[in-house]
């Protein structure tokens, strides 16, 4: 299937705005170097461009009002997996988001953040009794995932009352995308019932006659690599199913139907493309009904909401060359961009240069590797890359990860999480910063390995 190339409209993401993003990151980084947030002691950090995630917060909600039906109730609930900090799931809150979760930590996220159980949604494969059991006692939205799980909440259901809504999840089997790992709706993924199984669609449709108190639908397609078609595509099997159900029962019975997120992101270049506009107007046009008000709405994005307003600043402590190649051997690596270490080919990330002072480097581009700090010859976060000469004492920042990146650490080496840091204006030019979270300690390293149980093993 052809990618697609969206309209020339990019509401709320316009090239003026990724330019601005670029200079609030160039500006952040020159001031994180001077106020020492970054120095020789501490190599190492991540920045959250906070306006920028304001902006794409409200570029989803705009632009989901300008095709949904006036008093349609939608709610956007971001993806906690992308990325698991409270203060940005607090920030998204604020910005009109809620919270959809995939297991018991991430939900005590989001009861930290505030989220209230009304706008949480819980998905998982593998949702266990005891998760069950308070997303219900807090009435929070869940999609069952399969027959099992489904007769697991069908006890619990007998055994107390629930303001819970409750869905199943199908997958419509229309295919995978260029990254078979993200790909959900393909013929033997392991999400959803599978609808186009033998028998399985009957299935659906007798769950949701035999259960009243079923009142969701949920698909989701995939995310990074999958086109937008595709995408809308899974969403339009979805509503048929939910409308082949509302006309068996002879009512509307499904009153709300969950489409996912997984809008895929640029990395490209600063522009967010494809834009929530684009998508939503595809949606319009290959769904017809979808936003005419009969079925309330939940999203679930996450990558795309965060992705371009993160970067992770590493220093380059040592610059050398082997066969000819100049190497930049740097704080960042496997331990922050795990997925651009070990598939560099899907998840290649753009690397900015900046000199000891934190401003952007200019001069002739050179090849060169740009290497991480563990202990394997693959740790690069890129690899042939012509940018100017990064020398030692100079950063690099890997740019678009405030999704997926340093908020899921890989402890190789057992090297520390490093402090998240957002940025905003100062109100006089310049760039403030609040603690996201703080650098890991040693002290922290030891005990999560076991320290506290140094002699035990001794002891058997």
């Amino acid at each position: 299937m052809a990618a697609y190339t969206g309209d020339t409209d990019t509401s709320g993401e316009t090239p003026e705005a990724a330019s601005n993003g670029g200079a609030r990151r160039d500006e952040a980084v020159r001031t994180a170097v001077e106020q020492g947030l970054v120095d020789p002691d501490t190599p190492i950090i991540g920045l959250l461009d906070i306006t920028g995630i304001r902006s794409s917060a409200a570029a989803l909600r705009t632009a989901f009002e300008a095709v949904v039906a006036p008093g349609t109730p939608v709610l956007h609930a971001f993806a906690v997996k992308a990325t698991p900090l409270v203060p940005v799931l607090r920030l998204l809150h604020e910005e009109g988001i809620g919270a959809e979760v995939a297991s018991a930590g991430e939900l005590a996220l989001a009861r930290a953040a505030g989220v209230p159980p009304s706008r949480t949604v819980l998905d998982s494969p593998a949702k266990t009794p005891a998760e069950l059991r308070e997303a219900l006692a807090l009435g929070i939205a869940v999609n069952a995932d399969n027959p099992q799980e489904l007769a697991r909440i069908d006890g619990l259901v007998q055994s107390a009352t629930t303001r819970s809504p409750l869905g199943l999840r199908v997958n419509p089997q229309v295919g995978g995308g260029s990254i078979e790992a993200l790909s959900t709706a393909t013929a033997t993924s392991k999400f959803g019932v599978a609808l186009r199984d033998e028998g399985a669609r009957e299935w659906v449709v007798r769950a949701y006659l035999d259960r009243p108190w079923l009142t969701r639908l949920h698909a989701h397609s995939g995310s990074q690599g999958i086109p937008l078609e595709l995408m809308a595509r899974g969403v339009a099997e979805a509503y048929a199913l939910a409308e082949e159900i509302n006309e068996r029962a002879g009512r509307q019975q499904i009153d709300t139907l969950d489409i996912g997120g997984g809008l895929p992101v640029n990395y490209a270049s600063d522009t967010q493309s494809p834009t929530y506009a684009e998508y939503a107007r595809l949606l319009d046009r290959t769904v017809p009904g979808l936003f005419g008000g009969r079925y309330g709405l939940v999203t679930e994005f996450g990558r795309s909401l965060l992705a371009k307003h993160g970067v992770v600043l590493a220093r380059v402590e040592y610059a050398k060359t082997a066969g000819g190649r100049a190497i930049a051997v740097t704080h960042a690596g496997v331990q922050v961009a795990a997925r651009t270490v070990y598939a560099p080919a899907s998840w290649p990330l753009r690397v900015g240069a900046y000199d000891a002072k934190g401003r952007p480097k200019s001069g002739p581009a050179v090849v060169q590797n740009v290497a991480g700090p563990a202990c394997f010859a693959g740790d690069l976060l890129a690899e042939g890359r012509a940018l100017p000469l990064l020398e030692q004492g100079d950063y690099a920042a890997a740019l678009d990860t405030g999704a997926y990146y340093f908020a899921h650490h890989y402890a190789y080496n057992s090297l520390p999480r490093p402090g998240i840091y957002g940025f905003g204006p100062d109100g006089e030019g310049g760039v403030r910063f609040a603690t996201v979270r703080t650098p890991q300690t040693l002290e922290e390293i030891v005990a999560e390995s076991g320290g506290r149980h140094a002699g035990r093993l001794s002891e058997l």
